[in-house]
C-alpha cells in the first residue's frame, strides 16, 4: 500500500471541503432533498480510498459533484486551487469517473477503438496522425484482446466492456480516477481481474483512485484509507487496517458484522471498546433523506443509542493522541466512540 503511509503525510492532490449536493422537488412546497451533507475528504497522490455504504447513502451524488456533474455546495480543490462551478476543459480531464454500469455510458453506435480515439480528438491530446496508435496502446494497457478492437459494445463481455470505460477515462490523462461500483455488475472472477487492473494502473501510472463500493471485501483488499457513509454523511473514516481491526461507530460495527463468514462459530469481535452487546445484522431500512432524524442520524437503527444521540448530531472526531487535521487519524462520529471523551 504505498499510498497509505506516505500519502497520509503527503499534501493531498484532491481535498473536499464541507460538500453538499441538493435535489429540489418538482413542487416548490417541498423541501430540496439533501443527498450529501457537509462532506470533508482528502486524496493523496497514488492512494486508494474507499468510500462505503448502503445503496442511497449518497455515494453516486458525492462522486458525480468531484467530477463536475453535478451542482454541489463547499469547495473542491484540487492540487491547492479551488475547482469553479464550470471547469475548464483542462480541470474537467483531470479527474475522470468509471460508471458501474459500463454499457450504459459507451456510445452502441462506436466500436472500441472509436470510443476511445473520440475522446482524444474532442481534447486534442495528440496529433491527428498518432490517435489511432494512443487508441490502441490505450486498449492495451487495459488488458483488452486485439481482436476486440473493431467490436461494438453489444458484442462484449461486462468485464470487457468495464475495461473500454476505463480505457476511454485514461485517454485524458486524469490524475484521479473514481470508480462507482465499477465491480458490482460483474462475475466474480471478473471482478477480480478489473480490480488487479485499477491496483496495477495505480502502481504503474501513480494514479489516485476513489473505489466507491458497498463490498467490504473489496475494501480491505485494495485501499489504503477508508470512508463510511451515512444519509449523506461521514460517520467514520480511517487508515483501512485500523478501520477493519477496531471500527469505531456502530453502523461500521454493523456493516462488518452483516458480512458473511465463510467458516462456521462464532464471530469474532470487531471491537473490543465499543460499549457491551454484539454487533448484529444492521436492522431495517435508512430515513428518507426528507425525514432526517434529529440528533445522530443513525439513533433510529442504533443499539447503542441513548437519549442524548437522539437530541444532539456527534462530530467528527480523532481518537486518543491524535490530530483531528491529521490524514491518517481515526476519526468517527459518534458520542461514544472514545473512551476519553464523555457525552456532553
Amino acid at each position: 500500500m504505498t499510498g497509505a503511509d506516505s500519502g497520509g503525510a503527503a499534501t493531498p492532490l484532491l481535498e473536499v471541503r464541507n460538500l453538499s449536493v441538493s435535489y429540489r422537488a418538482r413542487s416548490r412546497r417541498r423541501p430540496a432533498m439533501v443527498a450529501v451533507r457537509e462532506v470533508s475528504l482528502a486524496l493523496a497522490r497514488g492512494e486508494v480510498l474507499g468510500l462505503v455504504g448502503e445503496s442511497g447513502c449518497g455515494k453516486t451524488s458525492l462522486a458525480r459533484a468531484l467530477v463536475g456533474l453535478e451542482p454541489a455546495e463547499g469547495e473542491i480543490i484540487l492540487d491547492g486551487r479551488r475547482l469553479p462551478p464550470r471547469r475548464t476543459r483542462d480541470q474537467a480531464r483531470r479527474v475522470q469517473i468509471v460508471f458501474q454500469d459500463p454499457y450504459a455510458s459507451l456510445n452502441p453506435r462506436l466500436t472500441v477503438r472509436h470510443a476511445v480515439e473520440e475522446m482524444l480528438r474532442v481534447h486534442r491530446l495528440r496529433p491527428p496522425g498518432q490517435v489511432g496508435a494512443r487508441a490502441s496502446e490505450l486498449l492495451g494497457l487495459v488488458g483488452l484482446p486485439r481482436r476486440a478492437f473493431d467490436a461494438r459494445p453489444a458484442a462484449l463481455s461486462g468485464g470487457q466492456r468495464q475495461r473500454v470505460a476505463i480505457a476511454r477515462a485514461l485517454a485524458l490523462e486524469p490524475d484521479i480516477l473514481v470508480a462507482d461500483e465499477p465491480t458490482t455488475a460483474l462475475d466474480v472472477s471478473v471482478q477480480a481481474v478489473i480490480l488487479e487492473l485499477f491496483a496495477r494502473l495505480r502502481d504503474d501510472l501513480g494514479l489516485a483512485l476513489l473505489l466507491i463500493t458497498h463490498d467490504l471485501a473489496v475494501v480491505s483488499a485494495m485501499c489504503d484509507r477508508i470512508a463510511v457513509m451515512y444519509l449523506g454523511r461521514i460517520v467514520e473514516q480511517a487508515l483501512a487496517r485500523a478501520l477493519l481491526a477496531g471500527p469505531r461507530h456502530p453502523y461500521t460495527q454493523q456493516l462488518l458484522a452483516a458480512v458473511p463468514q465463510l467458516t462456521p462459530g462464532p464471530r469474532p469481535r470487531t471491537d473490543q471498546h465499543a460499549r457491551p452487546g454484539e454487533a448484529t445484522a444492521l436492522p431495517g431500512d435508512p430515513p428518507s433523506l426528507g425525514q432526517i432524524p434529529s440528533g445522530c442520524v443513525f439513533h433510529p437503527r442504533c443499539p447503542q443509542a441513548t437519549a442524548h444521540c437522539s437530541d444532539v448530531a456527534p462530530e467528527l472526531t480523532a481518537g486518543p493522541g491524535a490530530n483531528g487535521a491529521d490524514a491518517v487519524a481515526h476519526l468517527a462520529a459518534c458520542h461514544y466512540a472514545w473512551p476519553h471523551v464523555p457525552a456532553r
